[in-house]
């Protein structure tokens, strides 16, 4: 069994970044899933052992805060590890620095151990062999409920494409802020970046359906709540902080 850390290391490729030649933040949450997955399957609680025990670790929040992006063709790295277990879900830390140890990015997530059939929260010790909890953490940071404003200034639409769809058949974590930060007004994105993203999953989306962003912006801070616009139901609602380019 995998003990500690895991450690993984990743070159940035052009079409990874966007055209200010930063990483972008769908292939920046894609990178921090690709290592989660990766280390849950060294550790025997991975996408193997789940699918033989009809479980699915489904994503419940997500908090990322970016120091510095990574840019194109540099080389990063990247240490993740379980940092809490909690009776029906877990949270999982990361780091990515750059080849000089500096820090770049620090991330939490939590996540809730489901049965595929009836959806409901399973308990953790219950269904899974032991592992290794590091008590310590990326970011000091306690997930709370997001508080949205009543009133939006933008709506947008999106329809979700087939490619959105990953091996859960439902929608993956990483279209979700990928919604929320195109929501915006382009001329604030071309001159802005995410510098912190906070994001509570809500209810799974599928193909075909259509998804309602409303968005609202003060200054630097922008609060989102995504709902599924054929039935009213809510998704998702995230926070982002932005910092000038």
């Amino acid at each position: 069994m995998a003990i500690g850390k895991f450690h993984k290391e990743y070159l940035i490729r052009s079409y990874e970044c966007d055209k200010h030649e930063n990483l972008r933040l769908l292939t920046l949450l894609n990178i921090l899933q690709d290592a989660a997955d990766t280390h849950a399957d060294a550790l025997g609680v991975g996408y193997e052992f789940c699918c033989a025990h009809q479980l699915a670790w489904v994503a419940a929040n997500y908090h990322v805060k970016v120091i510095r992006a990574p840019k194109i063709h540099e080389h990063i790295h990247i240490n993740t590890w379980p940092s809490e277990e909690r009776k029906l879900g877990a949270i999982r830390d990361y780091e990515i620095r750059d080849d000089k140890g500096e820090l770049l990015v620090q991330a939490s997530t939590q996540w809730v151990l489901i049965n595929v059939e009836s959806k409901r929260p399973q308990a953790i010790r219950a269904n899974l062999p032991a592992y290794t909890v590091l008590d310590e953490k990326a970011d000091p940071f306690e997930f709370t409920k997001l508080i949205m404003p009543e009133n939006f200034q933008l709506q947008k639409q999106f329809a979700v494409r087939f490619d959105d769809i990953d091996v859960n058949n439902h929608v993956n974590n990483a279209v979700y802020p990928l919604w929320i930060s195109e929501s915006l007004e382009t001329t604030f994105r071309d001159t802005h970046a995410i510098a912190e993203i906070e994001i509570a999953f809500k209810k799974e989306t599928f193909a075909g359906e259509t998804v309602m962003v409303s968005s609202v912006l003060d200054g630097l801070v922008s609060h989102h709540l995504v709902t599924c616009s054929d039935d009213g139901r809510e998704l998702a609602r995230a926070i982002v902080r932005w910092t000038g380019i």
